[in-house]
């Protein structure tokens, strides 16, 4: 790829960005005012939040069996296989949880709104809302940015209790550890402020997601090529805005001195 063309395509993309940025701004402004529509936003939570569970929680069962299968034995050899379920717990209310459960909305929702936005777009069907003196940004934006910011958070919560049951399991029987030793630790490490972290971080990714989502699809031109494109790009960008956001975050929350792995110890 030559440069000019390198050139062109990030210049595309960062003005695209440079349109998500704006329209999330409106959301705000549309929020503040109390333009929700009710019916679409009921419709986009059940889409977001219960269509997603099954996914979200056979990925977090088996994250929490291998983060325990990969710690355990180190622990152990340690002697300090009595931390384990704080170290799970930590890593997952910390990191995992809400990371994992934004890069599988990501994939899953995050396209959906690009592909399905991206088609109105190219179809037309955007301009006959207009005409209908209809406001794409309340009927179809909103309802999504209002349904990932609430149902995100729940599923990063369920994706923690489900991570925390997989190396339950797993620390167990595999490894024998106590029951009672293993919830003992996960109670004594963790703190209610690591899992509040958790589902202010997953209000920040589903925001996120929906506003790159319909960004993007808002933005659409070409046809059908146009929105295969535009899915993809939505889906990249906004894992590559999750990660980026995520360190911002955990720097901020987790920047202190007060080491909750040793004081659990």
């Amino acid at each position: 790829m030559s440069q000019t063309t390198t050139g062109s395509v990030l210049g595309v993309w960062s003005r695209r960005l440079l349109s998500a940025i704006l329209l999330g701004g409106q959301v705000v402004v549309h929020l503040l005012s109390g333009k929700i529509n009710r019916r679409n936003t009921l419709e986009q939570m059940a889409e977001v939040g219960p269509e997603s569970l099954v996914i979200t929680l056979v990925t977090a069962v088996f994250v929490g069996m291998v983060f325990t299968i990969q710690v355990s034995r180190e622990l152990i050899n340690f002697g300090a296989g009595s931390t384990v379920g704080g170290v799970l717990a930590i890593a997952l209310a910390r990191e995992l949880a809400p990371a994992l459960t934004g890069v599988v909305l990501a994939g899953r929702v995050g396209s959906a709104f690009a592909a399905e936005i991206g088609t109105m777009r190219v179809t037309e069907q955007i301009d006959a809302l207009y005409m209908l003196k209809t406001d794409p940004l309340d009927y179809l934006v909103t309802p999504r940015v209002i349904a990932c910011c609430l149902m995100l958070p729940i599923l990063t919560l369920l994706f923690l209790l489900t991570g925390m049951l997989g190396g339950f399991l797993i620390a167990t029987n595999l490894y024998h550890i106590s029951p009672g030793v293993f919830i003992d630790s996960a109670r004594n490490f963790t703190r209610i402020t690591d899992v509040i972290d958790a589902m202010l971080k997953g209000i920040c990714f589903g925001a996120l997601i929906a506003v790159i989502g319909c960004s993007w699809g808002l933005t659409t031109t070409g046809g059908a090529k146009g929105v295969g494109q535009s899915t993809t790009a939505a889906v990249v960008t906004a894992l590559l805005v999750i990660f980026i956001t995520n360190f911002f975050l955990s720097w901020i929350m987790f920047q202190g001195t007060e080491n909750t792995f040793f004081q659990g110890m």
